[in-house]
This record gives C-alpha cells, structure tokens and sequence, in this order.
C-alpha cells in the first residue's frame, strides 16, 4: 500500500495481474485501513501483489483482480475468499470448467455493495471473456454459514446462467459448504473452519441423497440442452461415489470410476462426457438423447436415495 499526497503511476487492478495493480481507494474503506487518514487531504492508493494461487495464468489474473476489487467495494465487511471446485481438487479444464468461489462477509450485502459488486462482476466478463457464464460466486455473512442446518438465510449468488441475485440458502447449500470445508483453498482471511459450521461426513453423504432424490424430479429440465442432460449424468456420477467414499470428486473422475462400477452405462457416460465439451453445438437434436438420460437419472437417484 502507498499513500501520498500526488498522483500515482500505478495501473488499477482492470489492466490484469502484471508486477502490481493499484486502485484509488474511496472513503469508505478508510476506516478499513485504519491508518486515521481523511480522504479530503490525501490520496489513498492501494497496491496488491500477484499472488499465484493456482497454475493456470489467466485464471490467476482473474482471482486477483476478483479479489482486489472485493477488498476495496466491501472493506472491512470482506472476511474472506474461497477457491474450491475443479480448480483445486483437479480435472480443470480451461474451455469448460467453472470457477467457484465462497467471498464470506461480516454481515449481508447492503444495497449499494450489491450494486457495485454487480457492477464488478459485469466488467470481469468484459475483461476474461473466456469465463462468461463460467463463474459461480456466492457471497454469505458469518451468521448464515454458522446456522445453515437449522435455517435459511440471505445470501447473494452470480453463477452460470443466472445474474447476480439474492436468494435463501439453508442446509440445500450444505454440499457447497462442506466442500470448502475439506478441500477448498483460501485466497484470503482465516481458514474456512473458522467461519463455516462443522459438517459431518454422514451430514454430507444424507444431503447428496437429498439431491440425488431432487434430480429424479428435476431431470425434466434437462430435455431441451444436451449439455444439460451431460450434467445431470454426471453428477449423479459424482453423487454416486460421494456415497460410497464420503468424499467429493470431479465429475470427470467420478465418471471414469462410474464406468467400472456400471458397465451397462458406460455409453451413456462416456456420451456424457462429450456433451459437456461440446457445448457450444447448437447443431444437435437434444431432445433425441433425453429419454436415455431421464432413465438413467432415475435410476442412479433410486440407487443413491434408496426408494
């Protein structure tokens, strides 16, 4: 961090993740500083280094920028940023996968954060095109992560194929939690089991039959996108083997160990895991494929959920 009383040279975070990216910081988010400064006499800028949080460059580019920018909306209502997902347990895949993180606040959004995050998030798209609609971020306060099991709460959520929004999350959100509990990475703040409840492996498995049983309902959904039907196959992969194991893997692993444990489906899995790389096809009958999918759904969520 630099403060003086001219102008800075610095690039601000939009330009990517060079050497260094500063920003002007507004009045606001003195007080986070705590350095008793008054925004009428100085110029606060901030520097943030580039931290190398994974392997992959442009998406480290993209996290840094996130991050910094969320440090300046939210201030000292910022407790923390978490990675999970492919990204961290392997698999990922530069054209496809997505990007999942947990930004964890002091208290819920207020009116004017939620706008400007809003606004951050649509500037992202614009500056890592190769991420639109790729991007799942959700943004829960303290007491939401710590009392989840027995109510819902606010929290706020941009992720593929929806705008940035707010809705109640209660245990439906408790997959989510669980996995950046075991194997997310932190991007800044404490660790994650200092801000989200405990959650038993047993805790975990029952939620994963929960949804296994939703998804029989829910795989109507899936009859007009191809790529959609790949997705309900393979999470019922992956809530296949979360059963057995007790853990949560990619879907492309849980996918490969499905076809070993299920021969008789291993066509309709392996088609699977081209549907999903080949999503931009719109030259596909996707309703041809449907009924295989429903049947399959059906019969992992009868085998997983026990009915």
């Amino acid at each position: 961090m630099r403060c003086n009383g001219g102008s800075s040279k610095g690039r601000t975070p939009h330009s990517g993740c060079g050497n260094w990216g500063s920003s002007p910081c507004p009045p606001a988010s003195l007080d986070y500083l705590d350095i008793g400064l008054s925004s009428h006499n100085y110029n606060i800028w901030l520097e943030f280094s580039c931290m190398e949080f994974i392997e992959y460059p442009e998406i480290n580019s993209f996290l840094n920028t996130a991050l910094d920018e969320m440090k300046v909306i939210l201030g000292d209502n910022l407790v923390g940023l978490y990675l999970y997902g492919s990204l961290v347990w392997g698999d990922f895949d530069e054209n496809i996968s997505d990007v999942d993180l947990l930004a964890v606040t002091k208290t819920p959004l207020n009116g004017s954060e939620f706008a400007q995050l809003e606004k951050l998030h649509n500037e992202l798209v614009k500056s890592y095109k190769e991420l639109d609609n790729r991007v799942e971020i959700a943004y829960a306060h303290l007491a939401a992560l710590k009392t989840f099991k027995i109510q819902k709460s606010e929290i706020s959520v941009i992720s593929p194929g929806e705008p940035f929004h707010k809705k109640e999350a209660g245990i439906d959100w408790l997959i989510n939690w669980y996995i950046v509990l075991q194997q997310g990475k932190t991007l800044f703040g404490p660790d994650s089991d200092r801000v989200i409840e405990p959650i038993s492996k047993e805790e975990f498995v029952q939620a994963v039959q929960r949804q296994a049983k939703e998804w029989a309902d829910w795989v109507i959904h899936t009859k007009g996108s191809r790529p959609y039907q790949g997705h309900a196959i393979l999470t019922m992969c992956r809530a296949f083997y979360a059963q057995k194991h007790g853990e949560q893997v990619s879907k492309k692993q849980a996918a490969l160990w499905a076809m070993i444990e299920l021969p008789e489906w291993t066509a309709l899995i392996q088609q699977a895991l081209q549907w999903r790389r080949d999503f931009r096809n719109r030259e596909v009958d996707n309703e041809a494929t449907y009924p295989q999918t429903e049947k399959f759904v059906k019969y992992m969520a009868g085998r997983i959920a026990g009915f």
